[in-house]
């Protein structure tokens, strides 16, 4: 989920103390190991969000959906741990959520470009920064075009698309990539 137009508590807080503590706190995550431990975390989390509003805590959750089917395969894969396990990847995600819909891009890149400058010698920063921004930034584009393209199938066939809708998500991911890198050329690129 992007950054959304509502201002919140958590806006102003510096991008790179966000992710700071989103680091921090999913570490903690892996620490904990009981269900019991994970949902007081879960319950955090969700505070959290209901501490931004309830607009914020729905487009939050909203967020969430992709994550079904892992739920679902670590609930049938029967793992023994399978409840601490779902808790701690929803806990994680939605907290990332909540650090992307309250920080700006542009906040974003800055922060990783600092941190990328030890790497100079071997990859410019600001390239670096430029691809883990776009990243984030097309993560939501391409569940769109997947919701676009399911949608596009159960109106033609009744069979399930499973597999069938990656060459056409492939292909949508490399129309907007070209688009992107057409743009970036346009504006003078990256040096």
């Amino acid at each position: 989920m992007l950054t959304l137009a509502c201002k919140t508590w958590a806006h102003p807080v510096p991008a790179g103390l966000k992710l700071s503590a989103l680091c921090a706190v999913t570490m903690l995550l892996f620490v904990l190991t009981s269900p019991f431990a994970l949902s007081i975390a879960g319950l955090f989390v969700v505070g959290l969000l209901l501490s931004c509003g309830m607009d914020f805590t729905r487009q939050s959750l909203l967020g969430l959906r992709p994550l079904w089917p892992f739920v679902l395969i670590v609930a049938v894969w029967h793992d023994p741990n399978w409840q601490s396990i779902i808790l701690r990847m929803i806990c994680a995600v939605a907290l990332a959520n909540f650090v992307t819909m309250t920080t700006r891009l542009s906040d974003m890149i800055t922060t990783f470009e600092t941190l990328a400058r030890p790497l100079s010698r071997i990859l410019p920063p600001q390239r670096l920064a430029l691809a883990i921004a776009l990243m984030i930034r097309f993560i939501p584009v391409l569940l769109h075009h997947a919701d676009q393209i399911n949608a596009a199938w159960r109106a033609r066939s009744p069979r399930r698309p499973r597999w069938r809708i990656l060459v056409p998500l492939a292909l949508a991911a490399l129309d907007d990539s070209d688009r992107v890198a057409e743009a970036i050329r346009a504006r003078g690129g990256i040096h």
